[in-house]
């Protein structure tokens, strides 16, 4: 297809999409688009895949529109990058991807329920993911995953395989013990330990998490949302008794802040 003809249309397609990123890449089209590569852009696909994350939860639908446009044209990017495979091979293999794995729709399986389906989902994919151990399957889990969401998702595989506690306050306890083992750390170890410990810490805090029906993620943006409130409750009430939150004493901040969490 021509430029010339693109220029010409008034609605655009996927084809299109597919289309326009190979003219920006070819020859005489835009050096810098021909300069990048998978590791390039990498960062690009995080940033838009946030952004769109974004818009899914403020129930923008203009928002959503446009970001999940965005995601799309990092996937066509990298489609066209590639030299082992094109968007169309991308697209044929979700495709059989999503024919396998649901039997109970494109072949004669049986399901009752939403159960059923999850449990065939995840025997199909160790079957065709050539999986032949457990840990296997626990190490499927993508290292690349923010650590929080990594953690809550080893926690659910591990509980499919019976390695888990029985409930949130079994859990629980779990924490304090690792809890006491900071502290400890704290004060008679290395730095190397305590992040270690930390580390046991905090996976302890999320598979607590998990057993009482709290995603671990949201709980912390949540978290996170209401420490921003009440910091600038606080910032309200520093520059209302002449100060900034800088200038302001650790006993002031620490009156305002019990004030910030009352409202």
């Amino acid at each position: 297809m021509s430029k010339e003809t693109l220029l010409a249309k008034n609605n655009y397609n996927f084809d299109d999409l597919v289309e326009i990123m190979s003219i920006l890449r070819a020859p005489g089209g835009c050096p810098w688009d021909a300069e990048q590569t998978h590791q390039s852009i990498r960062r690009d696909l995080l940033e838009e895949t946030y952004e769109l994350i974004e818009g899914i939860d403020k129930n923008d639908p203009e928002i959503l529109r446009e970001e999940l446009g965005d995601v799309l044209l990092q996937v066509v990017f990298h489609a066209d990058i590639a030299d082992s495979f094109t968007i169309n091979d991308v697209c044929n293999d979700i495709c059989q991807k999503l024919i396998v794995r649901h039997p109970h729709v494109f072949s004669d399986v049986v399901v009752e329920n939403t159960e059923n389906v999850l449990s065939n989902w995840d025997a199909i994919k160790r079957d065709t993911k050539h999986q032949k151990s457990d840990t296997e399957a626990l190490r499927s889990v993508s290292p690349a995953m923010p650590a929080l969401m990594r953690a809550d998702k080893l926690g659910k595989k591990a509980r499919k395989l019976g390695f888990d506690f029985d409930d949130a306050e079994e859990a629980m306890l779990k924490v304090f013990e690792e809890a006491d083992e900071v502290r400890d750390a704290l004060a008679n170890r290395t730095q190397e330990d305590i992040e270690e410990e930390f580390g046991d810490l905090l996976l302890a805090v999320v598979n607590a998490a998990r057993l009482a029906h709290v995603d671990p993620e949201q709980a912390l943006y949540n978290a996170n949302e209401k420490f921003l409130t009440r910091f600038a409750r606080v910032e309200e009430l520093c520059l209302a008794n002449g100060k900034s939150v800088t200038e302001s004493t650790r006993e002031e901040k620490e009156l305002f802040w019990q004030k910030a969490k009352e409202n």
